[in-house]
């Protein structure tokens, strides 16, 4: 199969490039790398042996998708271009629904041009919102509290419809929960521009010192320590996620909403504690106060994937925090390190 993967230079995209291509599939990716570097494909390259096809543009630039659909004969897409920061989801609304749902309107356009009617998208477990139960199920109601949010669930939709409408198409939603760790070789991994936004890579910066602590926000939740509780999955599991779903939709028409999380969920400290223990390296932190919008415990119903998919995460909370400190530790400025 050849398979375009939008935004595949990223943290999540390039962990499912590798896994694609020990598929033997041929990869294609698309990426605007602002979120990312190109650095990042020199070190796939060297993971996997193989050359990497690039295309650097912008998924809301049409005709460039156009241009890169005429050159390849394309069975499927796997979606990750998007933003992803809630908080500056807030600030900047129309940034986000620019880029997260008029840019998959270009994409599925041209897919529907070129006679593309396979799709993989990098959906999220913040649509299940403020008000239902764990372990959050496919069949639950959705809500957003946010752009962010309200993007991923609008894109969700909108295939949800267009596969409604077309009997040919192969639509597979898979909401995310929490993902970290990094490749097992420590080449590729979480590389945030800026302050980051997930708790991981500002973990691993603090041990490695470059920010002075830790902010935890809140520790009055309805938890076992009072912090709150998170489904934190291994981006390697979530990267072969992808790689079924793929498989998937080869063989199933329709739409369909997959949870991708290992049903456990860790409080903040838990994952903390963990990383202490295994990396003997410190991790200063300081109690703040909560942050709008976020509930107490978030955790998966994984069922779903293994029964359709047949995937279930593999790696522990321990192989989590090792391998996300053997990135940090051997790459202490990211993609930039030498």
């Amino acid at each position: 199969m050849t398979i375009l993967v939008t935004g595949g230079a990223g943290y999540i995209g390039s962990h499912t490039v590798i896994e694609l291509l020990k598929q033997n599939e041929e990869v294609i990716i698309v990426d605007n790398f602002c979120n990312s570097v190109p650095e990042v494909l020199n070190r796939i390259n060297i993971i996997t042996g193989k050359d990497i096809i690039m295309h650097e543009g912008d998924v809301q630039d049409k005709e460039f998708l156009r241009d890169v659909f005429s050159q390849y004969d394309f069975d499927a897409v796997i979606h990750f271009a998007g933003y992803k920061a809630v908080g500056e989801s807030v600030e900047q609304p129309l940034k986000y629904y620019q880029n997260n749902i008029a840019a998959t309107l270009n994409l599925v356009e041209v897919m529907t041009e070129f006679n593309v009617k396979s799709i993989v998208f990098s959906s999220s477990a913040t649509v299940y919102g403020m008000n239902n139960q764990v372990p959050f199920n496919e069949t639950m109601p959705t809500s957003a509290t946010n752009p962010y949010g309200y993007s991923k669930l609008m894109v969700e939709q909108i295939l949800t419809d267009i596969a409604n409408s077309d009997a040919d198409w192969a639509v597979t939603n898979l909401r995310y929960f929490n993902p970290i760790g990094a490749h097992e070789s420590s080449l590729i991994g979480e590389c945030p521009n800026g302050i980051p936004n997930n708790l991981m890579p500002y973990v691993t910066q603090v041990a490695i010192g470059e920010r002075e602590e830790l902010s935890v926000f809140g520790n009055d939740y309805d938890t076992h320590d009072g912090t709150g509780v998170r489904d934190y999955i291994h981006v390697t599991d979530l990267a072969k996620g992808h790689v079924l779903a793929i498989n998937y939709n080869r063989t199933h028409k329709g739409a369909t909403v997959v949870n991708l999380g290992t049903g456990i969920g860790y409080s903040v400290l838990d994952l903390v504690k963990t990383f202490e223990e295994i990396n003997k390296v410190p991790v200063p932190y300081k109690i703040c106060d909560r942050r709008p919008g976020d509930i107490a415990t978030c955790y998966a119903d994984a069922t779903k994937a293994k029964e359709l998919l047949g995937w279930q995460a593999e790696k522990t909370l321990e192989d989590m925090v090792r391998d996300s400190w053997n990135w940090q530790a051997k790459n202490p400025h990211g993609y930039h390190t030498k």
